[in-house]
């Protein structure tokens, strides 16, 4: 098989390709969107629009980050090999491979509504500003839940043009799990990130951090009842909502000493929230 070329591999780098956990930590709130949305199995069409817009928004989004990073993320220890940092690749070429997905992106939403393409736009917009967003305020990862969470009603809109009030719940849900998430995510950067004045939500909740962390897990699953119950869904969903309360537990537990590893850890354990209220979800649907 032949080496990847070097150019590529730096590409591959900065569009996160070779670590996948970010596109399905994106793609588990749009499916959810959809399979409720259609009220089971949604259009096929939609859904490879969905997952393929998952993977090129993903890259844009991480395009478009280190290009706000490339002079912070050489002062952190996870970060200091990316290739903007290294300066393997020029800032222009992080803006072209931005606004190439981007365009991308696009073209997929055009194959929807104009109500999707719409929103599409404002999903963009909140993507591009996040990166900036640690330099002015210590809620980035706000930001970054409003942009995952916007997946639910752009789910909506794609499958029925509309944009119905019970879809609310779930945004927030999104939205405060996000911040969960995240927050565990800068636990792991938090030493470096106070040297360099980069903000968060693991600097702003200093030593509550997990109280704070748990309080957002409680709301999650209290939002996802509520969703079922607007939703009417069945024991399935909730059985799904009982494990995903189980793995919030487990996160918590594990990450009691605060070790870097601990908290990556538990930040890549929230892929399996997302599989689980999916086939939560698929189940409900399918056998309720």
């Amino acid at each position: 098989m032949p080496a990847i070329p070097q150019k590529l591999r730096h590409f591959i780098l900065l569009t996160r390709l070779h670590k996948p956990v970010g596109t399905i930590l994106l793609l588990w709130p749009a499916l959810w969107g959809l399979w409720l949305a259609a009220g089971g199995v949604p259009d096929m069409p939609l859904l490879a629009i969905f997952v393929v817009g998952a993977f090129v928004m993903r890259a844009a989004g991480c395009a478009i980050n280190d290009f706000a990073d490339r002079h912070i993320d050489g002062g952190v220890e996870r970060t200091s090999y990316r290739p903007l940092a290294t300066g393997d690749i020029r800032p222009w070429e992080a803006i072209a491979v931005f606004v190439a997905l981007s365009l991308a992106g696009l073209w997929l939403v055009l194959q929807t509504n104009p109500l999707t393409v719409a929103l599409a736009c404002i999903g963009v917009a909140i993507i591009a500003a996040y990166p900036f967003m640690k330099r002015y305020t210590h809620w980035p990862q706000l930001v970054l839940g409003i942009a995952w969470g916007w997946s639910i009603p752009m789910a909506f809109a794609a499958q029925t043009e509309t944009l119905p009030w019970q879809l609310w719940p779930l945004v927030f849900a999104v939205i405060a799990w996000t911040i969960v998430f995240d927050t565990f995510y800068a636990m792991v950067d938090r030493d470096d990130d106070l040297k360099i004045g980069v903000k968060s939500t693991a600097i702003l909740f200093g030593r509550h951090d997990l109280t704070i962390i748990g309080l957002l897990q409680l709301i999650t699953v209290l939002l996802l009842v509520i969703t079922g119950q607007l939703f009417h869904r069945g024991l399935w969903f909730y059985a799904g909502i009982f494990v995903v309360a189980l793995l919030f537990g487990y996160q918590l537990l594990s990450c009691l000493g605060r070790e870097r590893s601990a908290c990556f850890a538990a930040f890549m354990h929230n892929r399996w929230v997302g599989v689980v209220v999916f086939v939560a979800l698929v189940a409900d649907y399918g056998l309720g």
